[in-house]
């Protein structure tokens, strides 16, 4: 089997991507698309292990990647890995900044280490791998750039700080758009709603009905997919959003628009699109 792409074979033939947070869930989709598509990936991540079975996948469907084992939060880790990838494939095309995480917890009970530890990881890292691209490569040579960021709109109660952190990226996007457009570099974001990702399964037990239980709150009738995000992703990078730049893009099945004195009916789910021949469902949405 092979990843089945809305997009046109070849679609990304000769260019690099780097995807980080390439190791699991989305990032691991978006490699895997990309690389159907022609694209060379960088996938970048905290743990090798995880990126060497992902290059391993890709490479054994026919693609091509490499990994790069860093913390993004770290301002010399990150150059010393952008360095590395323009030494190895002599260019950087696209940024997919899809690395990120919190914890569930109330505002008051969030110290400072925990508050800084989520907001390095969703906001100060994709900063630094966005600037370190667009200094070294993008800068004279354009590019295109996609943030990942989350249904934050109106607040995120009990993930304030990772509310905190994705609003700073979604305002990063969009002077991003603007300080880097004359060089011919796109920047948008895409934010994904509850999506059936590994992601998942990283949250506390307690935790576990009350995810089992949102797609009650979703107009949809239903979580979204993990290629649901990527096929967004992959249209930012791609020449149709040539005119598309310091935009948000929501992949959330409308679930922010919900209101309180209009209760959901009960409705069956709407299709999904699903184009990744690799996934596999969350533990905890099994029965």
């Amino acid at each position: 089997m092979s990843y089945a792409s809305i997009f046109r074979p070849g679609l990304f033939d000769g260019q690099v991507a780097i995807v980080t947070g390439g190791g699991s869930g989305i990032g691991r989709c978006t490699a895997h698309e990309l690389a159907s598509l022609g694209a060379t990936v960088a996938l970048v991540g905290r743990k090798p292990e995880k990126l060497e079975a992902v290059r391993a996948e890709i490479e054994e469907d026919g693609g091509r990647a490499a990994c790069w084992s860093l913390d993004i939060r770290v301002e010399e880790a990150v150059e010393e890995a952008i360095a590395g990838i323009l030494d190895r494939f002599g260019r950087i095309d696209g940024l997919v900044n899809n690395a990120g995480g919190q914890f569930p917890a109330p505002l008051a009970a969030i110290n400072q280490k925990g508050w800084d530890a989520v907001v390095r990881t969703n906001l100060t890292g994709g900063f630094l791998m966005a600037r370190a691209c667009y200094n070294r490569w993008m800068a004279a040579n354009g590019g295109a750039i996609v943030n990942i960021v989350a249904d934050m709109w109106m607040g995120m109660p009990g993930m304030g700080h990772s509310g905190a952190a994705r609003a700073g990226m979604v305002n990063f996007t969009e002077t991003a758009a603007l300080e880097w457009g004359p060089s011919g570099v796109r920047v948008n974001a895409v934010a994904p709603g509850w999506i059936a990702s590994s992601g998942l399964d990283q949250y506390p037990p307690a935790m576990r009905e009350t995810i089992r239980g949102l797609a009650k709150a979703v107009p949809l009738g239903r979580l979204g997919t993990e290629a649901e995000i990527s096929a967004a992703i992959c249209f930012l990078l791609s020449p149709a959003a040539a005119f598309v730049s310091g935009a948000t893009l929501r992949v959330d099945g409308a679930a922010p628009n919900v209101k309180g004195h209009w209760p959901l009916p009960d409705h069956a789910p709407a299709p999904a699109y699903d184009g990744f021949h690799r996934a596999a469902p969350p533990a905890v949405l099994e029965d």
